[in-house]
């Protein structure tokens, strides 16, 4: 499912106009996206926990070459899905 689907599903179930609904559902992600960026989790009750992990400096390796490479430390965002959502899916 992509945004676009997202969006006609939220106006076929609430009403609202395309462009009303495209908004929303933008804000939704914008805000999400910002709270990420500032370090603090997103917890949605039911559906999951939006958080961002710390992962350490490491060493890898290049397929192509085999040569050993240092892959640096960074910040990645890591989902974690809820109760509702696992049992949803099974």
């Amino acid at each position: 499912m992509q945004k676009e689907e997202l969006t006609q599903s939220i106006v076929r179930k609430t009403g609202l106009s395309k462009r009303q609904a495209g908004e929303c559902l933008t804000v939704l992600l914008d805000e999400i996206t910002k709270s990420l960026s500032r370090g603090e989790d997103v917890v949605l009750t039911g559906f999951g926990k939006f958080k961002v992990s710390q992962r350490k400096e490491r060493e890898g390796r290049n397929p192509k070459t085999g040569e050993k490479i240092k892959i640096p430390a960074k910040k990645a965002p890591v989902f974690k899905a809820g109760k509702v959502l696992k049992e949803a899916v099974k």
